[in-house]
């Protein structure tokens, strides 16, 4: 008889072929889904390619999307998605997409992401794709090359940091409040290798949307990757996405009752407050009201973070009615383009373009500091987005405030860091 194991541990014992996988051991596995994009991709995959005999082992398993780059700002970028074009048209790679929206947002809308599976991606949000129990993770172009001529690569079985999230969330607090509360706790480093657990009251009443938010982040403390177990929410969700046979065909892992966890985190929501990082890192998270007044120049609604439909209408709602300080360029850019249709066939994005928005084509923007939005010296920025490092989004000198969708429409609508519930109020 096998020994519990927590959901992490299951899926790569899976992979591996093994009947359990303990934390600390290292074993072999076979990812299921491996996703490369334009910056990490076939660019930097290609000569290493050639040398070892130019041929893929599973190209049914490779997608391939260019997002950071799309729609190019400069030449360069219009030759690294040249690049990447040739080199998926070039190995048949049925599974490619350009101009469609951040790879991650297409990863879970395309069905690619599975419960049970293991996926691998050369970026290291790859991790938002465990909302849907699945261990999805992050890795280099080099490991991204040893998958593609072997279909296999090595790992250290992590361990597991339960986080239970008991009661209701506040009127005003997202998802996005959560996940920057425990990178706040934890720090940059608290979970330097680890997979995180997901559950609790508070986490099975988020929408798939929101979940999205809270595994995509976990690598902002150092995680290996984020886990929420499957459940009906989960269950609906991919009923919509995946045709009948291919739901049908899904393994439902789930952890072990009596499951060793290195931690557990315990902690109700029901008083918490909307949350800000403050530049410089991820975990730099205060309340709102401990930066409240900050003048920005610019507001950004966008990124696998808070790009989705769940963010723009959270906007929306807010902004109804209202208009953008005059001094404040609102950036609005969608995570894909069936995000932007459905914003745009529910009103929401027509309700943010009253308001003075500026709507980008899907994809990720300048989250990255590629193009569409990027900060110029000096300026201040709060943003929907999943990184406020010097630089990220254009100047070095420029300063980064990560919020929730919501906190991001209030600081647009008064040109300052504004807690949300007292426009919401009103």
């Amino acid at each position: 008889m096998s020994r519990p194991m927590t959901l992490a541990e299951k899926i790569l014992a899976r992979a591996a072929g093994r009947p359990a996988a303990a934390a600390g051991e290292i074993l072999w596995a076979e990812p299921d889904v491996a996703m490369m994009d334009d910056p990490l991709g076939p660019n930097l995959i290609q000569e290493g390619l050639e040398r070892l005999g130019g041929r893929l082992r599973h190209p049914e398993r490779v997608v391939v999307i260019s997002d950071h780059c799309a729609p190019p700002a400069n030449v360069a970028h219009a030759n690294l998605l040249k690049v990447t074009r040739q080199w998926a048209k070039r190995y048949q790679i049925a599974r490619f997409h350009e101009f469609e929206g951040i790879c991650h947002q297409l990863m879970v809308e395309e069905g690619y992401v599975r419960p049970g599976q293991l996926v691998v991606g050369t970026d290291s949000h790859t991790v938002m794709g465990g909302a849907l129990g699945a261990f999805a993770t992050g890795i280099g172009s080099t490991e991204m090359l040893g998958v593609l001529v072997t279909g296999q690569m090595w790992f250290r079985v992590p361990t597991t940091v339960r986080v239970r999230w008991e009661g209701r969330l506040p009127f005003g607090v997202m998802a996005k409040d959560l996940i920057l509360h425990l990178l706040g706790q934890v720090g940059p480093a608290g979970l330097n290798y680890q997979a995180v657990e997901f559950c609790g009251s508070a986490v099975d009443a988020l929408p798939m949307d929101e979940r999205f938010c809270l595994t995509n982040m976990v690598v902002e403390g150092g995680a290996k990757a984020g886990l929420i177990p499957p459940d009906q929410v989960t269950r609906e969700w991919l009923q919509a996405v995946l045709d009948p046979e291919a739901y049908a065909a899904l393994e439902w892992l789930e952890p072990d009752p009596d499951a060793a966890y290195a931690r557990e985190l315990v902690e109700s929501v029901d008083a918490l407050t909307p949350q800000v990082a403050t530049p410089g890192n991820p975990a730099n998270a205060v309340p709102v009201a401990a930066v409240e007044g900050v003048k920005v120049d610019q507001a950004y609604l966008g990124g696998c973070a808070g790009g989705r439909l769940s963010d723009l209408a959270a906007a929306a709602s807010l902004l109804g009615g209202r208009r953008v300080a005059e001094e404040v360029r609102l950036i609005v850019c969608p995570a894909s383009r069936r995000v932007w249709q459905q914003a745009m066939a529910s009103g929401v994005l027509q309700t943010l373009y009253e308001a003075g928005a500026i709507v980008t084509a899907p994809g990720c923007g300048a989250c990255g500091g590629g193009h569409s939005g990027i900060l110029g010296d000096g300026e201040v920025a709060v943003s929907s987005t999943n990184r406020n490092f010097p630089g990220r989004m254009g100047s070095g000198s420029a300063s980064i405030y990560l919020a929730s969708a919501l906190t991001v429409a209030a600081a647009a609508l008064t040109g300052r860091l504004t807690d949300p519930r007292d426009i919401l109020e009103a």
